[in-house]
């Protein structure tokens, strides 16, 4: 054979390896893509149960679209090849992230949907507080349960969203006492904990007695110390004097704050707040309406303006982002507070978009 096409069959034959290899060869990287979005103001996915749903508090007629919006995520076990996650970076609809950006330190899937999953229920009970506390309603606090340790001591006993009225008949005022309470005891040592559950739970202030059920959990020693644990983190969450409901299936993460306090707003005054417009968004939101950054933002721009959306409120601190990545059509609104939020749509209701606080790329 001449060396010329040795040389040739060689290269090729080189060309074929390397391009095998990128296609096997894994690369420790995820996938965002955009993901559904919610409208807060309409009703869940099949179902007509609305998504906000409020009773004992006069409500009022709503119109338009106040729509959350989400990222989809490839699992922790996910590994795309070289080839893959080259075709992700080329794409505009795919973002394409480091692993441990989105599972850090090895988290699995059931962690990780946990984890949304306590963050979910902080950013309901943070979009109630940060709504009521817009229109000058009077809110309480209560200590919850706001996780169980699979296989603890309390697993199977206590759960998500349970109650904690008292511990050992001491009253519960705050999640510290908790702890301190079970702290008294040796592992191996019963502890009596007075609680609600979660579905009599009406969140409305003074637990009913009737309500109230004593759960005997036994400790165990911890896995740091000799000191006694019973397996669940608790939190401090809200009482309000109204049952306020937010019903969504399958979303987690701490990102649709802002959207929820926006549409328990519009249903609680008697303003159409968005006069009949789309308005997507997302964005944190903290018990006094501050307006926090999320992950994702370029997936989500997509998501809601292929849904439909005209506008986007978008946090202060991903504006520089979202602006280098806006699809066609689509407004962003810098959103800073849900004061801020609120103004923008009464200019959006008005037709005075032109005063809207834009966001700017850096």
């Amino acid at each position: 054979m001449p060396r010329r096409s040795a040389t040739m069959l060689a290269a090729t034959l080189l060309l074929i390896a390397l391009l095998c290899a990128s296609v096997l060869m894994k690369v420790p990287y995820t996938e965002m893509s955009p993901g559904p979005t919610y409208n807060t103001l309409g009703t869940q996915e099949n179902s007509d149960k609305p998504v906000i749903q409020i009773s004992g508090h006069e409500t009022y007629p709503t119109s338009g679209h106040l729509n959350m919006t989400t990222v989809q995520v490839t699992g922790a076990k996910y590994e795309p090849s070289l080839v893959s996650a080259v075709v992700g970076w080329l794409r505009g609809d795919v973002l394409v992230v480091p692993h441990d950006n989105v599972y850090p330190e090895g988290q699995t899937d059931q962690e990780a949907q946990q984890q949304n999953a306590e963050e979910f229920a902080s950013s309901e009970d943070s979009a109630k507080t940060a709504a009521l506390n817009q229109l000058g309603i009077p809110i309480g606090s209560e200590v919850i349960v706001n996780s169980v340790v699979a296989g603890g001591p309390s697993d199977g006993k206590l759960h998500a969203g349970d109650r904690i009225v008292a511990v050992d008949g001491t009253t519960i005022t705050s999640d510290v006492q908790v702890a301190e309470q079970v702290v008294k005891h040796k592992p191996g040592e019963d502890v009596v904990f007075t609680v609600v559950p979660k579905e009599k739970d009406k969140g409305t202030g003074d637990p009913n007695p009737a309500d109230q059920q004593r759960v005997t959990i036994t400790t165990a020693k911890a896995a740091d110390s000799d000191r006694a644990v019973v397996g669940i983190r608790p939190r401090i969450s809200h009482t309000y004097p109204f049952k306020i409901e937010i019903g969504l299936q399958d979303v987690g993460g701490p990102s649709a704050g802002l959207m929820f306090a926006l549409g328990i707003v519009d249903k609680l005054t008697p303003t159409d707040l968005t006069g009949g417009r789309f308005v997507a968004g997302t964005g944190t939101i903290t018990d006094d309406g501050k307006v926090g950054p999320i992950g994702g933002i370029s997936m989500k721009l997509i998501a809601a303006r292929d849904k439909g959306a005209q506008y986007f409120f978008t946090p202060a601190d991903n504006c520089a982002e979202a602006s280098k990545n806006t699809p066609e059509g689509l407004r962003l609104v810098k959103a800073e507070t849900l004061d801020s939020a609120l103004k923008s749509l009464d200019l959006i209701r008005e037709g005075k978009a032109d005063g809207l606080p834009s966001c700017k790329a850096s």
